[in-house]
């Protein structure tokens, strides 16, 4: 029996608390709130004594000190709205957690989220196809799959930034916005839905109080790269609002990579009444960037970073095929920077958000969010053109109390989100400047999740907290692809070949977990949780070779995972954290690239059995005064356990790919830091760190013949802050920053390959790969940065 079964039987009793609710006061504003590095809180909160001064985790503010009232006393008993509702917005307990502060990226030039996230363990990070468009893992979740971010949920204050059909981007997201980001790890779906199979992200932005005033800052340097902020935020009576916009342009150090990218972010809150609260959000972000063609691994050798591409047919520059009337016939190999490839997108999300207080233990959210993601994107053979508007609806009601004495809250929440698109893909043709053919498909879809959600914390004894929750889900999806083919005729004369999806899944996601404080120094946690996400409407109608066809036959993948972990926290100098887990996937859904000029660019297929097991670790260690050394290592084994592929040249092939390694997982990482800050004297504000990366090498195929190298990188970074006496300024900082210091070529991105076979069915081997194109993005050579940032009263 399949153990998600056995664990839904044991969590149809509860009732729960997921989502916390998001708070308007400054210091939580996220349905994801902080929590202590790598793990779920204790039960208990630690002696103010105990926290490190300085921390990654660093809440920003501490529980209050009612909100852990007496044994003997009623929970409920003289506990004030305002108290209630700082208890409401504590993170949810049992989810293994990361939080990474704002110290630990303000002081650097943090320009996209991988500069960011590695200090998380179970984070991995891939250049994506722009910019500031990044892949992220979490446990692998997000490693197969070849453009954007999937199986992995993603919140901004609260409100979601992933769209009903499971797509994020983080092009919108510039770090110097935020106060901290919370990494939810481990599959996730009780809480968070759809999708979560890998877990999720909230990324917080700073509150108006704490800004209280306006900050200009401007950061630049190599590869032409210049990028332009302001922060505003002020509390004023019942109000609270922070206003947050960037400029950011460069050249790129990949040929045709250049960029312009434009980003606002907005939240306000208003305390109405005593017990009403309402919260608006706003993000924009435009974007317009040139892209340059993935390579193969031969082609990274040989040239990595694209010059001198302005022809096809030079050594280690690639091409792609386009048609030369844009509709049928002769096809000529052009390279990115003849094509003009790139994209012109635009993204706004509007949400808002009620909260209104029963009495002082109970509070109800309403939450709305308006989506539209806009695209044009000519980035190979075809050009994807389309307006995406989704619609996001949540309710919930959160309570605490008591249930036969013991401290309780209880959860119950549900949700409608919806998205409904017609998407055009047209051929690119010879000429420049992302020269459009003819229709070659379009799309209709429309993506429909509804569901529940519960869940219930209950504090057993002062050391030990049990936790439980469910979520069921019904996802609907529907589509219809017409596919033009023109023939050989020189007048386009298209026929339409026509494919529809009429899919509904239904999903059920329990989870449990238990925390014992052993002792104030140790804190030990178990955890067994499931996820599970649906297809997206477009891989229904893609095929292995990458034209349109019927793929509708894909299935809902799940997982169930397994955590055990502890934090030792022996002085307020040092914190360690360690957590193994273990998760079965069932029909996990695994992308590849299909081959160059194809219609589409990725094919995702159902692999029926897969296995994740790993290591994370975290470490934070300030051994001397002014001194700290950061670490976070993660371990990842993912292996295919059944699986057979076929492969088809002529007649069709098939391969047991069960023990080999699912491709594009890294089985070692790790980020470490060693930095001083001196705290006196006339020097103080003055600091320096060294950082080291480490990412090992990884299959990029399904019959592990091809790796992609591996990589270590060294940064330097000094950086200095001091307080301004005058009557306009406040504080002034300044950095500089050398990142890849030895100036090492390493693969920052690579899509995994499809294996090949010869006639007689015998697989290709690793040097016939190698010439496979689509797959690999150069890292950033030896670059130089430096900025400064003006606070004003």
């Amino acid at each position: 029996m399949y153990p998600h079964r056995v664990l839904g039987s044991a969590s149809l009793l509860v009732l729960g608390s997921a989502l916390s609710l998001t708070p308007s006061n400054a210091t939580a504003q996220t349905a994801l709130p902080a929590v202590t590095v790598d793990a779920p809180r204790a039960a208990a909160a630690r002696p103010a004594a105990r926290k490190p001064a300085i921390r990654a985790s660093a809440r920003t503010q501490a529980r209050p000190p009612s909100a852990n009232p007496a044994p003997s006393a009623s929970l409920t008993a003289g506990i004030t709205p305002s108290v209630a509702r700082a208890l409401l917005y504590q993170a949810p307990n049992g989810q293994t957690e990361t939080t990474i502060d704002r110290s630990r990226f303000e002081n650097r030039p943090s320009f996209s989220v991988a500069d960011v996230l590695r200090e998380s363990p179970g984070i991995s990070v891939k250049q994506g196809n722009g910019p500031r468009d990044v892949g992220i893992s979490i446990r692998g979740s997000n490693a197969r799959n070849g453009f954007g971010i999937r199986n992995l949920v993603i919140f901004e204050d609260g409100f979601p930034v992933t769209q009903p059909d499971g797509l994020s981007r983080t092009d919108l997201i510039d770090p110097r916005a935020y106060s901290a980001i919370d990494v939810i790890r481990g599959p996730s779906s009780a809480l968070y839905g759809n999708y979560a199979t890998g877990g999720a992200l909230n990324f917080r932005t700073r509150p108006g109080g704490t800004i209280d005033g306006v900050e200009y800052g401007a950061d630049g340097g190599s590869f032409g790269y210049l990028n332009n902020y302001l922060a505003a935020g002020k509390k004023v009576g019942n109000f609270e609002g922070s206003l947050f916009a960037s400029d950011a342009r460069g050249d790129g150090f990949i040929g045709n990579s250049w960029f312009n990218t434009q980003t606002v972010n907005f939240l306000g809150t208003l305390h109405a009444t005593p017990d009403d609260r309402f919260t608006v959000k706003f993000i924009n972000n435009n974007l317009d960037t040139r892209l340059p063609l993935r390579l193969s691994l031969n082609q990274y050798h040989q040239n990595p970073f694209q010059q001198g591409c302005d022809m096809a047919g030079v050594a280690g520059c690639a091409s792609v095929n386009l048609l030369n009337n844009g509709f049928n016939g002769t096809r000529t190999p052009i390279t990115a920077i003849q094509a003009g490839l790139g994209r012109e997108d635009r993204r706004t999300i509007v949400g808002g958000r009620w909260e209104h207080d029963f009495d002082n233990t109970t509070t109800w959210r309403n939450q709305f969010v308006f989506d539209d993601r806009n695209i044009s994107q000519p980035t190979g053979a075809t050009s994807a053109i389309g307006d995406f508007p989704s619609y996001n609806y949540m309710s919930d009601v959160t309570k605490r109390g008591e249930i036969l004495g013991m401290e309780s809250t209880t959860y119950f929440g549900a949700f409608y989100n919806t998205l409904t698109a017609s998407s055009d893909t047209r051929n690119v043709m010879p000429g420049g400047n992302a020269r459009l053919g003819l229709l070659q498909s379009n799309t209709w879809s429309d993506t429909t999740n509804y569901g529940v959600r519960a869940r219930e914390e209950l504090k057993l004894t002062p050391q030990l907290t049990a936790i439980a929750g469910i979520g069921w889900e019904t996802t609907h999806l529907k589509g219809i692809n017409s596919a033009y083919n023109y023939g050989s005729s020189p007048v386009p004369m298209p026929t339409i070949t026509t494919t529809t999806a009429d899919r509904q899944f239904q999903n059920t996601a329990p989870e449990l977990a238990l925390l014992y404080k052993l002792h104030p120094e140790w804190l030990f946690r178990a955890r067994v949780a499931t996820g599970y996400g649906t297809p997206q409407v477009g891989n229904l109608f893609v095929l292995p070779n990458g034209q349109n066809g019927n793929n509708t036959q894909l299935r809902t993948q799940k997982n169930i995972g397994y955590d055990l972990g502890f934090d030792w926290t022996p002085n307020s100098t040092l914190r360690f954290s360690a957590t193994g887990f273990y998760e079965f996937f069932k029909d996990e859904l695994v992308t590849q690239a299909t081959q160059v000029g194809a219609p589409n660019a990725s094919y995702t297929f159902n692999a029926p059995r897969s296995e994740h097991r790993g290591v994370e670790l975290a470490a934070d260690w300030q051994f001397l005064p002014g001194w700290r050394f950061t670490a976070a290592y993660t371990y990842l084994d993912e292996i295919y356990t059944q699986y057979t592929e076929s492969i088809v040249n002529g007649a069709t092939f098939s391969f047991n790919r069960a023990g080999n390694k699912i491709p594009g997982i890294s089985p070692n990482e790790l980020t470490a830091r060693l930095g001083y800050e001196q705290m006196w004297g006339p020097l103080a504000g003055l600091g320096a760190f060294v950082e080291v990366q480490w990412k090992d090498s990884f299959y990029m195929d399904n019959a592990n013949l091809l790796k992609a190298p591996g990589y270590e990188l060294v940064n330097l970074n000094v950086h200095y802050k001091t307080d301004l006496v005058s009557d306009y300024f406040k504080s002034l900082s300044m950095y500089v920053e050398v990142r890849n210091v030895f100036d090492r070529t390493y693969v920052a991105s690579a899509n995994n390959i499809a294996n090949s076979v010869t006639a007689g069915g015998i697989q290709n081997p690793a040097g016939v790969l190698a010439n496979t194109t689509g797959s690999i993005y150069a890292g950033s050579p030896r670059a130089f940065i430096a900025g400064m940032k003006l606070a004003f009263k």
